[in-house]
C-alpha cells in the first residue's frame, strides 16, 4: 500500500514539475534540485553559482532550478544586507534564466513584489514568516507563475494544505511545498521527517537542506548554523521520498552577506548530490 501510494506522489510530483519553463532532466527518476545563493550579492558571483550547478545537475541528471533572493526582508538587526537593489537583482536573475537557459526562483515579501519578480523569474518563493499571509499567496497565485509556500516554521503539516488552497481557490493549481523545520525552543530548528508525506497529499515537497539547520535568536542578531549536518538531513529526507531538495550555496559561505553560518560550500556540493542519488535509485528500486 505504501509503495503504491510513493510511486502515485513522485507520478504527480513530476508531472508537476515537468511543466516548468527550461526544467531538465524530469524523466530520470531523480529528485529535483533548487540551489543557489541566499541573495543575490552580485552578476559575477550569481553566474559563477550556476554555472557550477548546471554542470553538476547535468552530469547527474538531476532536474535543476536556480535560486537567488533579490531581496531579503527578514533581517534580525536593522544593518543586515538586504540586498543591492530590487531592479538590479531581478535582472541578474532573469539575465540568468534567459542565457544559461535554466529555470529562477525567488523569494517574495508583499503583494506588489509579486508582479514585479514574475517578469524575470518562473516560481515565486512564499517565506516561512509569510505562509499564512493571505493577500500574499493570493498576489502570487494570481502572476500564474508557480508558487513555493515555505512552511512555517510555527505550522503543522497539515495547516499547509489551507495555504495551498488559498493558491488553488485564487485560480493557480502550480503549487509546491518546502519544509523547513519547526521551531524548538528559542534557539533552534527541528526536522519532523512526519510532515513530508503528510504535506505530500496537498503538494509536491521539499526539503530545505541549509535553513533546517538554522540557530536563530542569537544574542549577535546575526542567526546561526550547523552546516556540518547537511548532508544528515539531506540523506533522511530522500530516504523517506522527498520530492525535491533546496539547498543554498556559495563559493565562500564565511563571505556571504547573507545567513553564510548555515549555508554549503559550493565545492562540496558534487559530492553530496552524488551521495543522494544513490539514495534515491535504491529506493526507486524497491
Amino acid at each position: 500500500m505504501f509503495e503504491v501510494f510513493f510511486i502515485t506522489i513522485s507520478y504527480i510530483c513530476f508531472m508537476n514539475i515537468a511543466n516548468i519553463p527550461q526544467i531538465k532532466n524530469t524523466d530520470s527518476g531523480n529528485f529535483f534540485l533548487i540551489a543557489g545563493p541566499c541573495a543575490i550579492e552580485g552578476e559575477k558571483m550569481a553566474f559563477e553559482i550556476a554555472e557550477k550547478l548546471i554542470k553538476i545537475t547535468d552530469k547527474l541528471k538531476i532536474p535543476f532550478i536556480f535560486k537567488g533572493s533579490f531581496k531579503k526582508a527578514n533581517r534580525s538587526r536593522l544593518d543586515s544586507f538586504t540586498g543591492i537593489g530590487d531592479e538590479k537583482a531581478l535582472q541578474i536573475l532573469g539575465k540568468i534564466r534567459q542565457e544559461l537557459k535554466v529555470p529562477v526562483t525567488t523569494d517574495i515579501h508583499k503583494e506588489s513584489d509579486a508582479p514585479l519578480a514574475a517578469e524575470y523569474v518562473d516560481i515565486l518563493q512564499i517565506p516561512a514568516f509569510l505562509a499564512r499571509q493571505t493577500a500574499l499567496l493570493v498576489a502570487a497565485a494570481k502572476t500564474g507563475k508557480y508558487v513555493n509556500i515555505k512552511k512555517g516554521q510555527f505550522m503543522s503539516a497539515s495547516a499547509m494544505q489551507y495555504a495551498v488552497q488559498k493558491v488553488k481557490d485564487s485560480g493557480n493549481s502550480q503549487v509546491l511545498l518546502t519544509e523547513r523545520g519547526t521551531t524548538f525552543g528559542y534557539q533552534d530548528l527541528i526536522v519532523d521527517y512526519r510532515n513530508i508525506p503528510e504535506m505530500q497529499q496537498y503538494a509536491p515537497v521539499v526539503l530545505d537542506i541549509t535553513h533546517s539547520l538554522q540557530q536563530p535568536n542569537q544574542n549577535s542578531g546575526v542567526t546561526g548554523g550547523k552546516p556540518e549536518l547537511i548532508e544528515t538531513i539531506a540523506k533522511a529526507g530522500i530516504a523517506v521520498g522527498v520530492d525535491g531538495i533546496f539547498l543554498e550555496t556559495h563559493p565562500r559561505p564565511g563571505e556571504a552577506k547573507s545567513d553564510g553560518a548555515n549555508m554549503l560550500q559550493l565545492g562540496l556540493v558534487e559530492s553530496l548530490l552524488e551521495k543522494l542519488v544513490k539514495i534515491r535509485t535504491s529506493i526507486n528500486s524497491f
